[in-house]
């Protein structure tokens, strides 16, 4: 039986195949950038619904110098008017510029982006859920000390259940896409 979290503050979501539509060529540019449906709904209702959402992604492709700083700043901007346009508020963006073999302690699936959210804002992990579509997003959460993980079915979010029951660390809930997992985390202040 999942957890029970009624006081849910926080929601870190994975931005690629939890929010927008991922690509294994990485996404370089807003015109690549397409809302996975129901994303833009699903923000506006937790922001409704008094919880910060926070973005948690990996974005090597800068450091593999296929986008720069500049322009991954300026998609996410549009990302966020696109969101406040729909109702909804990311209160900010944290993401990992670093390759996998640089061996960084921000790049998921360690907890450094959540634990630089906590220490800017205070936030208390064990009231905060992480809600992402890979194998890395939940064992980022559980390093973090999130109170719940949630494992979204777009993405990668298939193929991470299997390795993640091999490893027993399934999340504490499985969702279809960010749509569900926003009515499981509002359910869950409502039990």
């Amino acid at each position: 039986m999942p957890k029970l979290l009624p006081d849910i503050t926080t929601a870190f979501l994975d931005r690629d195949g939890v929010i927008n539509v991922d690509s294994p060529d990485y996404i370089k540019s807003w015109a690549e950038f397409r809302f996975i449906p129901g994303s833009l709904e699903a923000i506006a209702r937790l922001t409704r619904a008094g919880i910060a959402v926070i973005v948690i992604t990996n974005q090597s492709a800068v450091n593999r110098g296929m986008i720069s700083p500049e322009a991954l700043e300026t998609m996410h901007r549009r990302m966020c008017r696109t969101v406040a346009d729909s109702g909804g508020c990311i209160t900010d963006i944290f993401f990992c510029p670093h390759r996998p073999d640089e061996d960084c302690d921000c790049r998921k699936p360690e907890p450094g982006m959540i634990l630089a959210a906590r220490d800017r804002y205070g936030f208390d992990l064990a009231s905060a859920v992480m809600v992402g579509d890979s194998e890395k997003d939940i064992l980022t959460g559980r390093a973090a000390g999130c109170g719940a993980t949630v494992l979204v079915k777009t993405g990668n979010g298939e193929t991470a259940i299997q390795s993640l029951a091999q490893k027993g660390a399934l999340p504490d809930q499985v969702a279809d896409d960010l749509a569900a997992a926003a009515n499981w985390i509002i359910d869950q202040r409502h039990a």
